[in-house]
């Protein structure tokens, strides 16, 4: 396993971390712990979940499953996007960061979390309060790091130039969706975050499971994919994207490994990417996701790559998260 700096900072991520949205839900409590230990075990010391993931199951499972070995990992959590129907029960006020922290650090089992990630951009709240929440929480010693997700460009400056005037700790990572099916962050996103040190931990790296090349049609679910299970993910599978995920599948064979290697390898090698969020609901995903993090695209593999994917430079996220 190859190791980055998260951004500017000084702490070291695995180049693939694991992404836990299915723990409690697609992948069941012993399936989550099996994937953890794995994890583990193949040198990912990078795990990522949300106070909202299976409705709080995925931070439960983490916890029951980090016991007696919390100082392996870097773990990292977030809040901002609703946890109900209440007007205070989301956003980034103080009072509801608060709160949430409190409940992921119940669930998780332990006293502090290593990354604390604003789920979205609130635009309901003051950036300073949002930023001064926390710092008081890095202070605290409950975080260690602070980064944003799903931010706009202009959203993410404007908080690191308060936190540089008002002396408080800045974002050390952004997490947005990237992936050869969505290169849009490579217009704004990435130029800032490399001018500004942070780290871009890219989730959807697989699109959706469009970039294994499983897909030949928006009606034809394979049996276990996302489509099968969330047919509202049908409205992503327009046949450009069909199409893409066969020459992706295409070129993997033509260099012998799967589609899903070749396209998180790519994105492995990209400016400022720290580690790249690969779910799974079965270790047997994970452990040839794995083979990712050894893999060395020569430039003309990266070349070819980026001529294939390039028409999604533009149009819109793949995906995005806001509040409503």
């Amino acid at each position: 396993m190859r190791y980055h700096r998260l951004g500017n900072s000084g702490l070291q991520v695995s180049a693939m971390g694991i992404g836990t949205n299915s723990f409690g839900g697609r992948a069941d409590e012993a399936a989550s712990l099996a994937i953890i230990d794995a994890a583990l075990e193949g040198g990912i010391n990078f795990i990522d979940t949300a106070n909202i993931y299976t409705g709080t199951e995925s931070e439960r499972i983490i916890g029951k499953a980090l016991e007696g070995r919390r100082h392996d990992v870097v773990l990292a959590t977030k809040a901002g996007l609703p946890r109900g129907e209440g007007v205070n029960q989301r956003g980034s006020s103080r009072y509801h960061l608060q709160k949430e922290l409190e409940g992921s650090l119940k669930r998780l089992r332990t006293d502090y979390v290593d990354l604390y990630q604003i789920h979205t951009f609130d635009p309901h709240t003051p950036l300073e309060e949002t930023l001064r929440a926390l710092d008081d929480m890095v202070r605290s010693g409950k975080v260690r790091y602070i980064g944003a997700s799903n931010y706009f460009a202009w959203e993410l400056m404007k908080a690191l130039g308060i936190s540089e005037l008002k002396g408080l700790n800045r974002f050390a990572s952004l997490q947005i969706s990237y992936s050869l099916a969505d290169r849009t962050p490579e217009r704004e996103m990435i130029p800032l975050c490399l001018d500004q040190g942070l780290g871009i931990i890219p989730y959807f790296p697989l699109a959706g499971g469009i970039l294994t090349g499983k897909y030949t049609s928006a009606e034809q679910a394979p049996e276990g994919s996302r489509l099968e299970k969330e047919p509202r993910f049908g409205r992503l599978l327009g046949q450009d994207k069909i199409e893409l995920g066969k020459q992706v599948a295409d070129l993997a064979h033509e260099l012998g490994m799967t589609p899903s290697v070749l396209s998180i390898a790519w994105l492995m090698n990209k400016p400022a990417v720290s580690s790249v969020i690969v779910g799974a609901s079965r270790v047997e995903q994970l452990s040839t996701n794995l083979e990712s993090a050894s893999v060395e695209l020569g430039a003309d593999t990266m070349k070819r790559l980026d001529e294939l994917s390039d028409p999604y430079r533009l149009g819109e996220p793949f995906g995005f998260y806001r509040l409503p």
